[in-house]
């Protein structure tokens, strides 16, 4: 990891230890297969700070070759769990290895393996983009040529072909963001963790990082990806955990998070060829619609509340009445409804009785 801004101008000499290996848009993200190898395994993970409880009994795996997105607000604890992970913090309990290893007693090795990005990186200012990643290459014991060879590659899969000879000290956020993606790959980690990586990267800039972040995966690199910014966790990861007061909450495949919400009354998108009223006449009638409504925010559409899932139900019964469907949709499968709702439960929970 590149030093802090308030480093000095010129580097240490490095000590040259060897790097260790461990044994389009986007396309829909797809679940790990069962046979991958386990990157990253915590086991009832803790850490308290006083009374305050920072990570409370954390359980979580994540493959080699999968994008896992740790999704939750500032402060729910996703930091302070990349911390212990890295060897950075001692658990308060629980266990975590890393490639088998136990970061707390054997962090060194630990790094050598994981590039880490945090969301704000610190470079040596005086020094140039390729500098800096020169000097990260040195301190990971990279040959000379092989060095130089990464580094073009890199800095023009981030966008910083450009700009590599210009002192880090006069790039935007957005820039040192780019330089700590091509930082983090220079040693070619096996695991890499990314603590907000979009922070201040403009929208085609965002995109970059996100097919950037597929390929590593699909390369068999094991990424975890914490963030707040839903659409961003939903369109590039395998699985997500929702992290809320230091807590998972739930964790899988989208729509397994969003079928683990989905019993009990549910919501429906209904739209067909207009008029709309013959339809919600038609679905009033159905066994287990409690209420069909017209969308107040969209006209095109009905809204049907029903006891259960009636998706089927409601398809056959418009085909039959020649009127077939041309939207159908349960609400809450997109991830910001599922977030919104597990949060909501979560924050409902930890209110005291009346």
């Amino acid at each position: 990891m590149a030093a802090a801004d308030s480093a000095p101008a010129g580097p240490p000499e490095p000590a040259g230890d060897s790097v260790l290996t461990a044994d389009n848009p986007l396309p829909p993200a797809e679940e790990p297969a069962p046979s991958a190898e386990i990157a990253i395994r915590t086991r009832g993970l803790t850490k308290r700070y006083g009374d305050f409880v920072a990570v409370d009994r954390l359980d979580l795996t994540v493959y080699q070759g999968e994008v896992f997105g740790l999704l939750g607000p500032n402060g729910a604890g996703k930091t302070t769990t990349i911390l212990m992970l890295l060897g950075l913090s001692e658990p308060s309990g629980g266990a975590a290895r890393v490639l088998g290893l136990d970061p707390a007693r054997h962090p060194l090795p630990v790094k050598r393996q994981v590039g880490y990005l945090p969301d704000d990186v610190g470079f040596y200012g005086g020094m140039t983009g390729r500098q800096n990643l020169r000097y990260t290459a040195r301190l990971n014991g990279l040959a000379a040529a092989e060095a130089e060879e990464r580094m073009e590659a890199l800095l023009l899969r981030v966008g910083l072909a450009d700009a590599a000879d210009s002192r880090v000290d006069t790039y935007s956020r957005g820039m040192r963001q780019r330089l700590g993606l091509a930082d983090v790959l220079v040693k070619q980690p096996s695991i890499v963790i990314l603590d907000e990586p979009t922070t201040a990267i403009d929208p085609r800039g965002v995109e970059d990082v996100l097919v950037l972040v597929r390929e590593l995966a699909q390369d068999g690199v094991a990424v975890l990806l914490a963030s707040h910014l839903l659409h961003q966790v939903q369109q590039v990861c395998n699985r997500i955990g929702i992290f809320v007061g230091g807590r998972m909450v739930a964790m899988g495949p989208m729509h397994e998070l969003a079928e683990q919400l989905g019993s009990g009354p549910m919501t429906l998108e209904v739209s067909v060829e207009p008029p709309l009223a013959p339809a919600q006449e038609l679905l009033s009638e159905l066994p287990g619609v409690n209420r069909v409504e017209p969308d107040p925010r969209d006209s095109r559409l009905l809204v049907v509340t029903a006891e259960r899932d009636l998706r089927g139900d409601v398809a056959r019964a418009l085909v039959g009445a020649g009127m077939p469907p041309l939207h159908l949709r349960r609400r809450g499968d997109e991830l910001d409804e599922i977030y919104r709702r597990y949060f909501a439960a979560e924050e409902a929970a930890d209110e005291p009785a009346a």
